[in-house]
């Protein structure tokens, strides 16, 4: 059984939206942290949002105003809303805990902004 799934990614314009959604299972949802990773071609995988139990939150600086992260607690589920996507948010997407990834990478899901 897969313990985190994502999904939500696609192709948009710039300026448009997506919401991506990570399904976790609910032992790894009540006990950790979540965050947000992505990588871009050729770039380094970076922390775009970062969820704590206490529902702290906190983003990027490269994304601040523009991506919201939220978690749903009924759902083991932690969203991220992006909007106002540019080229340059075109990267594979993968949730895992925070501050450490403790699970394997897996296909995560692709966004792509491009006209």
């Amino acid at each position: 059984q897969v313990e985190l799934v994502e999904s939500g990614g696609g192709l948009v314009q710039p300026g448009g939206s997506l919401r991506l959604s990570c399904v976790a299972s609910e032992s790894i949802f009540s006990s950790n942290d979540m965050g947000w990773y992505r990588q871009a071609p050729g770039k380094p995988r970076e922390l775009v949002a970062r969820i704590t139990i206490g529902d702290n939150k906190l983003v990027a600086d490269s994304v601040k105003g523009r991506f919201t992260i939220s978690r749903d607690n009924a759902k083991s589920t932690v969203y991220l809303q992006m909007n106002s996507l540019k080229p340059e948010d075109t990267a594979v997407y993968d949730c895992n805990t925070f501050p450490n990834p403790e699970y394997s990478w897996g296909q995560g899901t692709q966004v792509t902004v491009s006209s």
